[in-house]
């Protein structure tokens, strides 16, 4: 609960920051001057390119957490029973231990989006947030399909 409203919090920040930067952009393309319309038309772009990023990423995180609820319903989400940090993320040695078994279950099955998920969640309590979301991603178009 406390992720989605910190989400929630730093959309609406984001929105607020965009019109902003929307409204500068207007007043320079009102300067009529070359170097001022460059400058709108620049900022301009930029609010376009964090809308799609935001858009983006709340649909990632509303797909991983649809994905998340029914992994839970199916009894599917793997158990972590790895010593943690202080931090309360997992010690990343004993994670990349267990790390070819999720490997292993993609392997076999590449089709299968609970698979890439789990796969997912072993990248990510490896630390490597890179390969976590593109597993993840790879899951949620999986499942879609």
């Amino acid at each position: 609960m406390k992720g989605r409203l910190a989400a929630g919090l730093m959309a609406l920040l984001l929105v607020f920051y965009l019109v902003l930067v929307g409204w500068r952009a207007v007043l320079f393309l009102q300067s009529g001057e070359i170097i001022g319309i460059v400058i709108g038309v620049a900022l301009l772009v930029l609010p376009l390119v964090g809308v799609w990023a935001l858009v983006a990423e709340l649909r990632f995180g509303r797909n991983s957490e649809r994905l998340v609820r029914r992994l839970e319903a199916e009894g599917g989400l793997p158990v972590e029973e790895l010593p943690i940090r202080p931090s309360g993320r997992p010690m990343r040695d004993e994670a990349d231990a267990e790390f070819p078994i999720f490997r292993a279950a993609v392997d076999a099955a590449p089709d299968d989006w609970r698979a890439w998920f789990r796969l997912g969640l072993a990248y990510n309590s490896s630390g490597d947030r890179r390969r976590a979301r593109g597993a993840i991603r790879t899951a949620i178009s999986l499942e879609r399909a």
